[in-house]
């Protein structure tokens, strides 16, 4: 497919609503006025005495809708009004030509609770909110509520105005295999084995340097959040020694929560538990994705579903009394049936959380290649069998984010018991909290305000964060800077 455009203008945003009909589909791009064989997107603005008109044209095999709208040149905002008339002309276009209802519409890289935040903080009434997100961004009813009441619940577990406490989120990059829809930064432990203990090594020293920091301008550790990765990929030993080193560097008089991903059961064992367990972490995930063994093996898992049974069995028998599992709506060779049976199965070992991911495939991911063959069309049924399944045996949804490249355009939710929210998970999804990340693929994020943030990135890969750590470490003076200005 090719998209036309007047200039580079909006191609971000322009491709980004194209996607939402076409995941995983590769574009070309064209700014001449040629005439292009084939599917177009074409979208341009054309600037006049009193309006800027907007124009927008789609054609897919043979069927052609165009639509145009008008801006006034002199309103407020007229740069980001320009944006949302082309967005929303292109939109309909392709809604029309291809017949595909979007429940979430033209939204698209936004985290749904937090723009319901941000629009009551605005003063909207909920009926407002309502018809601001269907009239301007053709949202259904069912997942403004969806978002609305997420964001509700969320106001009752945290509060969004403490600005003196943060959370520290720890990478391990390391995994068994690496699964066919991934794109994290992770690798084998198999591939790069060789690099574990020094990375080890260095991520504690990382970990002391920011609590140097920390304390230098008193901020409380409220959650930390060991992910990845698979941190169970070490051994307890690796694991015990980095815990230790939080515990020697960091005041944890205000922990709040203590997560530790332990999502793929072929990294479980009692000794990595109990070590876990030991050091006081509340909180852990054992991740089947699906309890469907020919599904398992698609993806490139060699566990199998009576091994994530194992582990989480054993998880309790230690003692964990907050357990999430992970499961993925849309995987290949999976089915309603199938699906719904892995709910089942999952439902019945009565875990505290329950993430429900739509599939998503990033250019880095294997399955990416496989392009749209790759979505299942049942992601949307999946999702509404999860909700009502999940809701009705005591869950309620807590966090929602979303993702480009989602199959139908939809979103990851989690599910928890009440009381057993992850802090974390609500955090990372709002501008409202500091978050210091160690590790390579780690971000830190400093938070005055959601107007006031200043963002710093380590490196992405093991042998980066090896080769160049002391120059990484330099960013972390703006933790300093930043809360001492």
């Amino acid at each position: 497919m090719t998209i036309i455009l007047q200039n580079d203008d909006y191609k971000y945003e322009l491709e980004a609503v194209v996607k939402i009909f076409f995941p995983a589909m590769h574009f070309a791009f064209e700014y001449q006025k040629n005439d292009v064989c084939g599917d177009i997107c074409a979208a341009r603005l054309k600037k006049g005495k009193e309006y800027t008109y907007a124009f927008a044209a789609v054609r897919i095999g043979g069927i052609i809708k165009r639509i145009c709208a008008k801006v006034e040149n002199g309103c407020k905002n007229y740069v980001s009004e320009c944006e949302a008339a082309l967005c929303r002309c292109l939109y309909i276009c392709l809604e029309t030509v291809t017949g595909k209802k979007c429940a979430w519409g033209m939204l698209t890289g936004v985290r749904p609770a937090k723009l319901v935040r941000q629009l009551c903080d605005k003063g909207m009434t909920r009926d407002e909110i309502f018809e601001h997100l269907q009239t301007n961004f053709f949202v259904t009813p069912e997942k403004i509520a969806l978002a609305y009441d997420i964001y509700k619940l969320q106001q009752q577990c945290v509060d969004f105005a403490q600005r003196q406490k943060f959370s520290l989120y720890v990478s391990i990059p390391f995994c068994p295999t690496r699964c066919s829809y991934c794109s994290f930064i992770s690798h084998s432990v198999e591939s790069s084995h060789k690099l574990i203990d020094e990375y080890c090594r260095l991520l504690k020293r990382e970990l002391e340097i920011i609590a140097l920091y920390a304390k230098r301008c008193n901020l409380a550790v409220e959650t930390v959040y060991f992910g990845g990765g698979t941190p169970t990929s070490l051994e307890a030993k690796a694991l015990s020694e980095l815990f230790e080193t939080i515990e020697k560097n960091f005041d944890l008089s205000q922990l709040r929560e203590y997560t530790v991903e332990a999502g793929r059961p072929d990294t479980i064992t009692e000794e990595k538990l109990r070590a876990i367990k030991s050091h006081g972490i509340s909180r852990i995930s054992v991740n089947p994705q699906t309890t469907n063994d020919e599904v398992l093996k698609a993806i490139g898992r060699r566990h199998s579903a009576e091994e994530f049974f194992q582990g989480y069995n054993l998880a309790r028998k230690i003692g964990f009394d907050c357990i999430n599992t992970d499961l993925i709506a849309g995987l290949p060779k999976d089915s309603l049936l199938s699906f719904e049976k892995t709910l089942d199965d999952v439902i019945e070992l009565c875990p505290e959380n329950i993430t429900v991911h739509s599939l998503t495939l990033k250019k880095s991911a294997q399955m990416y290649e496989g392009g749209a063959d790759s979505f299942l069309g049942d992601v949307g049924k999946m999702l509404d069998i999860a909700s009502q399944k999940l809701t009705k045996n005591g869950f309620l949804p807590y966090y929602i984010y979303r993702q480009k490249n989602t199959s139908e355009n939809l979103e990851n939710v989690g599910y928890s018991t009440k009381g057993k929210e992850c802090l974390y998970n609500i955090y990372i999804m709002d501008d409202t909290r500091t978050i210091l990340g160690a590790g390579c693929g780690a971000s830190s994020k400093l938070v005055h305000s959601e107007f006031d943030m200043k963002r710093f990135f380590n490196f992405k890969y093991p042998f980066e964060y090896i080769r160049d750590f002391d120059r990484m470490n330099e960013k972390k003076q703006a933790i300093s800077q930043f809360f001492e200005n």
